[in-house]
């Protein structure tokens, strides 16, 4: 198989990754659950997970690093956290479900959309400084949007919010691993991530960023292993958001993935799977039958092809041992931005496993 569908998950992980979820679940229990070797392990597993995580997307406790189930998890938490019905939030055009359908439940929110045009940081950047006033309760950007591979200008939008006081919310899915992450650096109420994208992590993992002076409120209610005589979460964290039994053997695949992340390191990752993406961009615009989004920085590509429907075209590649991904990809705003909503798109996304003869290979099928 060709993969190229890390945008949803990342298919090649890193021989550490595996291994490491192996021998977690041979060894480890429950961390806080008994003072035996197997919950002591687990312990130490998770601090060292918590402590990789904070020094490479610069949280200043470790503490601060939430363990979640996936970036949607992580988002839920802090968009309850910091919106309440009658709010008014600032967000982008390229948002993904996993922030527009959180705002709809809590329902009664004002949604302001900036909506810049693709590949045009400048522009975006000067919608979010008229956008975000004193009305605003919080701004919720991507960093990288799931359908186009658009970097957001996300140091000039998070220099609005510091200037202003309004709390950040960044959904790092698609940049975490490939771009540069720093909580502390964008003075970032929180930034979410999932653990199994560019960070070749297992699926259901995710980590929740946590700034300094947030009190995020719980999702869960449950046992956390400390505090058992009072009804009401500890109040500290990580325990007050991480209720039940933890994904252990998740973490320990993470914990193998972010130190293959930062070994690579993340420019050298998006160089590679950069070029990969930049032979299939050329190779479309040469062939004239496909609307190509590309904007050259990125390892995510969309397409629209003129002569067929996306999702036709993904299954012919299936066919032929090539995945990819067609259709709204869980982001319609995105689509509606970028006048793509009828349609859709196929997506090709790139991992570091991928290779420019893969991207000729498929050139060849099309």
């Amino acid at each position: 198989m060709i993969y190229f569908d890390s945008a949803a998950t990342t298919l090649q992980k890193p021989d550490a990754v595996p291994a490491a979820v192996a021998g977690a679940i041979h060894t480890m229990t429950t961390p806080g659950r008994g003072d035996h070797p197997a919950a002591r392990q687990a312990a130490e597993l998770m601090l060292q997970c918590r402590t990789e995580a904070a020094e490479f997307f610069g949280v200043p406790e470790p503490d601060n690093v939430i363990l979640t189930t996936n970036a949607t998890h992580a988002l839920n938490i802090a968009i309850k956290s910091l919106v309440a019905p009658g709010d008014t939030v600032v967000i982008s055009g390229y948002e993904h479900n996993a922030v527009t359908r959180p705002l709809h439940a809590i329902g009664g929110v004002s949604v302001r959309i900036v909506n810049g045009r693709l590949f045009d940081p400048e522009q975006m950047a000067e919608g979010f400084r008229r956008a975000v006033d004193r009305d605003v309760r919080a701004v919720i950007c991507t960093h990288m949007s799931n359908v186009f591979g658009y970097v957001l200008p996300i140091d000039e939008i998070a220099s609005v919010c510091r200037e202003r006081g309004v709390p950040l919310v960044v959904d790092a899915s698609q940049s975490a691993g490939v771009r540069p992450v720093n909580l502390e650096r964008w003075g970032a109420a929180y930034v979410a991530m999932p653990g199994h994208k560019g960070l070749y992590g297992p699926q259901g993992t995710g980590l929740l960023l946590c700034g300094a002076g947030q009190e995020p409120s719980s999702l869960l209610e449950g046992g956390t292993g400390s505090l058992s005589r009072q009804q009401e979460m500890p109040a500290f964290l990580p325990d007050r958001l991480e209720a039940g039994t933890q994904n252990v053997h998740g973490a320990a695949g993470l914990l193998a993935g972010l130190r293959f992340v930062r070994g690579m390191g993340v420019e050298r990752i998006a160089r590679q799977e950069g070029d990969v993406l930049a032979v299939l961009a050329r190779g479309l615009r040469k062939r004239g039958r496909y609307r190509v989004f590309d904007g050259g920085e990125s390892s995510v590509l969309s397409v629209v092809p003129l002569d067929t429907d996306p999702e036709t075209l993904a299954d012919r590649l299936a066919e032929r041992g090539v995945a990819v991904r067609a259709g709204l990809h869980c982001a319609p705003l995105a689509h509606t931005t970028a006048g793509t909503a009828e349609t859709g798109t196929l997506r090709f996304s790139a991992s570091v496993f991928n290779t420019p003869e893969e991207a000729e290979r498929v050139l060849a099928m099309l």
